[in-house]
């Protein structure tokens, strides 16, 4: 369990310089209009797709594995809204993290459904909120942290110093967190009818997995840690819908608890969180984080990769 993260000299010394210039720039933006800093991170986004060729070409496959009716010319524009949403979304991490609540406030659109966690806390139980990769994470994050704080289960940052900043950011909207390896604090964090977010729809590998429609691809790799935490008798087992419409708000939405979930169909079970996933993504594709290997683990292990 993680509620602070200290400051340590050492950030101070040559190897974090680099981190800290970059901290710096993005909390200065984070203080301009919010329709500016918007239009510099779709500028930003234009540059990811023109030079991160990589990114753009794994965000292409995806598309197109995923949206293979859909003509080429809406495929292309589709990723090109994508890599802008990429560029506002390293944006929306500085207003996350630094934004006073009254200015949360003034992008907050609505957030609906938050009868749901109270009917699970009233029953006693916890809550695992299922969350897909939003670009805007952050910022959903922080508005829901308003209305109802949570639980982050998160992967702890490589860089000592990004660590810092990140968890103390993501503690302005969340009671804690815990670190993706710590299974038994996040079935504690249920028992004690806390609302915990999880983030069930990237390619974790090949082990605690099932394969299982995610679009048009057949046979995603797709995490059966999902059932491991939904199985407990603590647990309701939610999901989050977001996007940022046109004029920069946030709209949210908790959709119902699975019924009769998990069934001991794992395969069934986490077709049912796909579609969840497919659910949220549908209603604004372009803030979804296609840039990930969504299908770099295919069933058949000598299979070539789709990203060559």
């Amino acid at each position: 369990m993680v509620s602070s993260s200290p400051f340590k000299a050492s950030f101070l010394g040559p190897r974090y310089w680099l981190t800290w210039i970059g901290v710096f720039f993005l909390y200065l933006i984070s203080w301009l209009p919010h329709k500016l800093q918007l239009a510099l991170g779709k500028l930003l986004g234009r540059l990811v797709h023109r030079f991160m060729k990589r990114r753009r070409h794994i965000a292409e496959v995806n598309i197109r594995l995923c949206f293979p009716d859909m003509p080429e010319h809406e495929q292309r524009e589709l990723v090109r809204k994508n890599m802008e949403n990429t560029g506002i979304a390293m944006m929306e991490t500085g207003m996350a993290w630094w934004w006073p609540n009254w200015r949360i406030n003034k992008v907050f659109g609505s957030v609906k459904g938050l009868e749901h966690f109270e009917k699970a806390q009233q029953s006693g139980k916890g809550v695992l909120l299922l969350v897909p990769h939003f670009l805007h994470l952050e910022m959903a994050s922080r508005i829901m942290g308003v209305k109802h704080q949570g639980i982050g289960f998160y992967r702890p940052h490589n860089n000592p110093l990004m660590e810092y900043f990140t968890t103390n950011g993501r503690l302005r909207s969340n009671e804690y967190l815990i670190g993706k390896k710590d299974v038994k604090g996040l079935l504690q964090a249920l028992k004690n009818k806390k609302v915990c977010y999880y983030l069930p729809d990237q390619d974790y590998g090949r082990n605690r997995c099932e394969f299982a429609p995610f679009y048009a691809v057949k046979e995603a790799a797709t995490t059966t840690g999902t059932l491991l935490f939904s199985s407990s008798r603590n647990c309701e087992t939610v999901s989050l819908t977001s996007r940022r419409d046109e004029k920069g708000r946030y709209h949210l939405e908790v959709l119902p608890a699975l019924e009769n979930f998990p069934s001991g169909d794992d395969l069934a079970d986490v077709t049912r969180v796909n579609q969840r996933m497919e659910q949220a993504i549908d209603l604004a594709p372009e803030q979804y984080m296609w840039l990930h290997r969504r299908f770099k683990t295919r069933p058949d292990k000598n299979a070539p990769s789709y990203y060559k």
